[in-house]
Formats: C-alpha cells, structure tokens, sequence
C-alpha cells in the first residue's frame, strides 16, 4: 500500500529492485500561456476520445472543463475579476497579470510603440489589472506518495511503477469506481464514450469504456527513455519533467526568484512532504491561493486514518468480548 511509502521513495517502498529515481513533473504556472499544445498531446499520444462538442463553455472561453477520463492533462484559465483583485490588493500581495507585456522603449513614455534596434531596453512590465486578470494553470494528475486510489483499488489494477508513478491497468480494472471517490483532488473517473449527451452516437469505438484512466505519466514512453508527451511539447517549458527531487529544488529557486522580484503571492504546491498526501509527484508553482486554482488547499488521502480506524475497532471489539464475558461469568453465579 502507498502508505507505507517511507524515506527510500515510493518505487523502492513498492518493492522495486532498482536504483531509479523517483520521476515527477514541474509545472510553473508563471509562464503558462494558455495554449494547451499539452492537453493536445497528451490526447494525441494516449489517443483519449475528446470531450464534448468542443464549444467554449459558458462560464470560461476554456472548452474542456476540468481533468477526466479522457484529458489527463487540462489547462485551465483562471478568470478573475475586480472584486476578487480588490481582495488581493487589499491582503498586500503583488498582483501578478500574465497578459502580454506592452512594447517599447522606456525612455519614450508611449506604451506599444516598436523601438528600432537594440530590444534591451523595451518595457516589458505587465499591464495594470484593475478589473480582469488571467491565471494559467495547467493541472495533472498528482502522483501522490500515498494515493488513495492505489490504496483502495480491490484488483490491483492501480500499481506503482518503477518511476515512482501511479499508473492504471485498464485490462485489469473492473470499473468499480472505487478508486474516485478516493481522490482527494478528483483527478480519476471512469470513461464514457467523450460526448455531453448519453444518447449521442460515435462512428468510431471509444477504448476502455467503464474503466478508471487518469495520466500515467507516460510510462510506456519512459520505458523506452522518452520524456511525457506534454513535457516534450510545452512552448514555453512551463511543464518540465525530470528526477523528482531535483524538480522540487529548481522550484523552490524558481519561487525565491519571483519573490525577489515583488511576486510575493508565489508559492509552491505539492512539494511538502508532510502534506495529507505525503507529498506529490506533480509540483506546481502557483500565482495565488490553491483554491483559486481549484486546489484543495490541504489534501488529505482517505485511507490515511485507517490505521487509527482500525484500532479503534479493535479495542471497541475487545471491549465488547470482555463485557459479554463478564456478563456471562455473572450470570452463572
């Protein structure tokens, strides 16, 4: 079980016989820009059904709504509007607006203005967002040291790979859905056939239909020493893949960076691992609240009190076998 994950790692804690180290992602949501080449890939690649009809939704211009069975990889625009700015303002954090910079020279005074040679002195300073603001947040899959879904899974169909990631055998799931509602960040569902409406009609056959299916961190491209579909596209290599543990270091500079630079609301998620989950294979670097983000901001694995549940039944057991004795002994005289 995952929650025996200890100090060696959780590949080692598994059981696995190697020196690999634990892999993860690192996704700075500071230079997202929103272009989804990532939830492309990842769809391209695990050749997962889309979602609906692909229309904008009504309350973002986002058109894919949230992780799924069918998008392992979600980039999601965080909309913001003036009163919650006016919230951040007032609580003393520096707003962060990741719209384009405009162009020109300081010296000049005119915003959008083309300087003619030598760029290095162009005002790139985001502009002021008094009433709208965007947030870019490309969301996946945690990898949790201690996953619940792992956890709860009665087939073994979720396992730990060598990777250290959490990994789903759809021809071993039997579609019990057990392992969702032990997601705390409701990351894992069961597949349907990618349409919004249960009567519509697919020409071609959706795969795994029933089954639980999340990210695997590409694992069948890691055997083969590749890098995840969505890491090897990103633009702006906003997503980065690598040894976990050299990921959470870059990210805490990367956070101590902005932090000098003013962008003191900048912080990290997932990468303590004294969290509920134990810790995540997938570090985010926020730009506001966790909750903003749809985040749960303390993440708690459900079946990390069963141990305690446990015990407590036994005694409660224990009592009532010494009650009915006494009572029997009792009766007797």
């Amino acid at each position: 079980m995952s929650l025996l994950a200890g100090p060696e790692g959780p590949a080692a804690e598994s059981g696995w016989g190697h020196d690999h180290e634990r892999k993860g992602f690192f996704t700075d949501t500071s230079i997202c820009i929103g272009c989804k080449a990532c939830e492309v890939a990842c769809k391209e690649w695990n050749r997962n059904p889309i979602d609906g009809d692909l229309e904008i939704l009504g309350s973002s211009y986002d058109n894919t709504g949230e992780l799924g069975a069918n998008t392992w990889r979600h980039v999601a625009f965080v909309e913001q509007g003036q009163e919650r700015i006016e919230e951040a303002k007032e609580s003393g954090r520096k707003l962060v607006s990741l719209g384009m910079p405009g162009i020109g020279p300081k010296s000049s005074g005119v915003r959008g203005a083309t300087p003619a040679g030598d760029l290095s002195t162009t005002d790139r300073t985001p502009p002021d967002t008094p009433e709208f603001r965007w947030l870019m947040s490309s969301d996946v899959c945690k990898h949790c040291t201690n996953a619940g879904c792992l956890d709860v899974c009665p087939t073994g169909a979720i396992f730990r790979s060598e990777f250290g990631s959490v990994v789903v055998q759809e021809d071993v799931c039997n579609g019990c859905g057990t392992c969702v509602s032990a997601c705390p960040f409701g990351v894992i569902e069961r597949r349907d056939d990618g349409t919004i409406s249960p009567f519509a009609h697919r020409e071609d056959k959706v795969d795994r239909m029933g089954t639980a299916s999340k990210c695997t961190l590409c694992h069948d491209r890691l055997v083969d020493g590749e890098d995840p579909a969505c890491s090897a596209t990103c633009p702006t290599q906003s997503i980065k893949f690598g040894d976990h543990a050299d990921l959470t270091t870059e990210a805490q500079q990367r956070v101590t960076d902005l932090h000098e630079r003013g962008m003191t609301e900048a912080r990290l998620y997932g990468a303590n691992p004294k969290d509920g989950v134990g810790g995540t294979g997938s570090v985010f670097l926020l730009l506001d609240e966790p909750e903003v983000y749809g985040l749960p901001p303390d993440p708690q694995v459900p079946t990390a009190s069963l141990p305690a549940t446990y015990a407590r039944v036994g005694i409660a057991a224990a009592g009532m076998v010494a009650v009915a004795a006494l009572s029997f002994l009792g009766g007797r005289r």
